[in-house]
């Protein structure tokens, strides 16, 4: 009895990047920030102005960012100058300032009509979640940086977290300033987190003379 050999069988499962960019994603630019911002403003978006404005001046991950508290970050009527939470991830305590437009922009969100009875800074719509999710959080990243002519896949929530620290390396080269910003506890994870290479070095270098 002969046997008949059939065709291999190829899955029609696509890979889960096919079409994606994928790897570290690009910061935003200056310009690129102060176009949201004003765009935000325009429309009168108190809440994503508040939230755009903290995310670049916590630096925080998105699992930190969408968990802040009211009282995380507003006492005595005012919204604080400088902020500590404990990272989800790594459990280390992380401190960061909060800058007077933003402090502005968080003030005029607190005290909106929608944030009556809320104990979370960004509250969701919904009654099983008591704030938003950080997909909810990336969707709306993704608006702000469609609005603004910029391929949405270039960037993610990180983004957000790299904006003010790879400006201070960029003027300053200082990498244990942007350790403890980040909350790095090794100084490899802050190297690779933001892209530094051999050109950076050599740059820094450059504008050292002895």
């Amino acid at each position: 009895m002969s046997c008949t050999n059939l065709p291999m069988i190829i899955p029609a499962r696509k890979t889960w990047n096919k079409g994606r960019l994928v790897g570290q994603k690009r910061p935003l630019l200056p310009k690129h920030v102060w176009a949201i911002r004003v765009r935000l403003e325009l429309a009168g978006a108190v809440r994503d102005l508040a939230l755009f404005n903290l995310a670049i001046d916590s630096k925080l991950r998105g699992c930190d960012l969408v968990c802040l508290r009211v009282a995380d970050v507003f006492a005595a009527g005012a919204v604080k100058e400088r902020v500590s939470i404990a990272q989800r991830k790594t459990k280390t305590p992380v401190r960061f300032e909060i800058c007077d437009g933003t402090r502005k922009s968080l003030l005029q969100w607190i005290s909106h009509p929608m944030m009556i009875g809320h104990e979370y800074l960004w509250p969701g719509r919904f009654h099983d979640r008591l704030q938003i999710s950080i997909r909810q959080y990336a969707r709306l990243l993704k608006h702000w940086v469609k609005s603004i002519g910029l391929e949405p896949s270039a960037y993610g929530t990180h983004s957000m977290r790299r904006i003010k620290v790879a400006q201070i390396y960029k003027k300053t080269g200082n990498l244990r300033a942007v350790q403890l910003l980040l909350g790095h506890t090794k100084m490899d994870s802050t190297v690779r987190y933001l892209g530094v290479d051999l050109e950076d070095a050599l740059s820094i270098s450059e504008s050292v003379e002895i």
